[in-house]
């Protein structure tokens, strides 16, 4: 089997996974959707397996597609770990890919970045946003070097770097914040709970302290980023649990208000990676700055 592999048909099989589409696959590649198609074809012949249904609109890939995945991308993984390793030898120069929430970003990685790409220009980072299990799956599927989640795995196959406690607070308008203290935290039951959806740990955090409170939010509403959060939460929309940092001016400002919600929600940010990741020299230089730099994380600057 191995002799029929190529590491070009693995790069058409995952653009293929991830766009559902072999049109779109050749799009973005810059092929012809034959050559996508045969592409697809000699890889199926080399795992004996179909790896996709065609449908009218796309393709869903099979149950060997989906195990295939795994292993797509750690072939590709090792075809660049050689390439860097054979031309740049322990030379500060490669890509590193990274997947971390918006807020962790905003908040406290992007000045670590601005110092980071400052001392080593050549080391590109490819960051994409993400939430705690979306996250992991892709470290455990080989997809990215390295997650930043806000809660330690406890996985036997992950590793776990704690970076920074954030410490989580509720926060609604100043308005709002005058009537629940004038009719009690009641006041919030007519309330939405702004946040970022059921897939952040800060939603399900949010739910287990309001429930500790006595508190039935009327609604929840799901929005794709902090700053519109923090916006609708200004305007009156609902209220938000959010890291205490990202709202510092905020707060300052008068612009948004703490609630007088008891809660042991701060949570512990740290970086993951597969056990048995084999990292390239940029990588380990990543991860030794950023374990290195959690004086920086925890300050906030």
């Amino acid at each position: 089997m191995i002799e029929l592999l190529e590491g070009r048909f693995f790069k058409t099989f995952i653009v293929v996974m991830e766009e559902q589409s072999f049109s779109r696959a050749a799009d973005k590649l810059g092929y012809v959707q034959s050559t996508v198609t045969t592409h697809i074809q000699l890889l199926e012949q080399a795992c004996g397996q179909k790896l996709f249904h065609r449908l009218s609109r796309g393709v869903k890939p099979t149950a060997a597609g989906e195990k295939l995945l795994k292993y797509a991308y750690q072939f590709i993984h090792l075809g660049t770990s050689i390439e860097e390793a054979m031309n740049e030898i322990e030379q500060a120069q490669g890509t590193v890919y990274l997947r971390m929430q918006e807020s962790f970003f905003l908040t406290r990685f992007s000045l670590f970045m601005q110092h980071f790409v400052k001392e080593f220009p050549k080391v590109k980072l490819r960051i994409e946003s993400g939430f705690h299990q979306d996250i992991l799956d892709q470290v455990l599927n080989h997809a990215i070097d390295f997650g930043i989640v806000p809660r330690d795995p406890k996985r036997n196959d992950i590793l776990f770097y704690p970076l920074v406690e954030e410490k989580l607070i509720f926060v609604a308008s100043a308005a709002l914040a005058r009537e629940v203290g004038r009719e009690g935290l009641e006041r919030l039951n007519q309330e939405a709970m702004i946040s970022f959806g059921t897939d952040c740990l800060y939603h399900t955090q949010a739910g287990m302290a309001l429930q500790d409170a006595g508190i039935d939010v009327m609604e929840a509403i799901e929005l794709p980023s902090l700053e519109m959060i923090k916006q609708s939460v200004q305007c009156g929309i609902g209220f938000g649990l959010v890291p205490e940092i990202a709202v510092k001016k905020e707060l300052e400002d008068g612009d948004l208000k703490l609630l007088p919600i008891s809660s042991a929600n701060d949570s512990m940010h740290g970086l993951i990676v597969h056990k048995n990741r084999e990292l390239s020299y940029p990588a380990r230089l990543l991860q030794a700055k950023l374990t290195e730099g959690a004086a920086m994380f925890n300050d906030g600057r």
